[in-house]
């Protein structure tokens, strides 16, 4: 299942939560297809401007960072650089449209890999 965790200053998300939702659940189904649609998990993270700084002090106006959890096997996959490549590119382009050009030189895409059997749900280990 793909997990993406987004970071933003509250301030910048206000309104935006849907197309924001919207636009990554997008950018994961152009990559893997339709059928991870119903499996993309977005969480939307607003922290007030004076949680995120930068350099010692409080952050202006921050891009926003995403943590994408993913399968470790996709990294193994003949096609992983190619794969890696359009997520972060995807990722981006998203939330880019949702937040305007000016983020797209700071926003982060981080791609986390989960192995086997170190996930559980329901209190209960997703095995393979």
């Amino acid at each position: 299942m793909p997990h993406l965790s987004v970071h933003v200053l509250e301030r910048d998300l206000a309104g935006r939560e849907t197309a924001l939702i919207e636009n990554l659940t997008e950018a994961v189904v152009a990559v893997y297809g339709e059928w991870a649609r119903s499996l993309a998990v977005v969480h939307l993270i607003g922290l007030p401007a004076n949680r995120w700084g930068i350099g010692g002090t409080p952050a202006e106006s921050p891009a926003p960072t995403v943590t994408f959890g993913i399968k470790e096997g996709a990294f193994a996959r003949p096609d992983a650089d190619e794969v890696v490549a359009r997520l972060v590119a995807g990722v981006t382009d998203a939330i880019v449209g949702v937040f305007g050009e000016r983020v797209r030189a700071g926003v982060t895409v981080e791609l986390v890999g989960t192995l086997p059997g170190r996930t559980g749900v329901g209190g209960v280990v997703v095995t393979p």
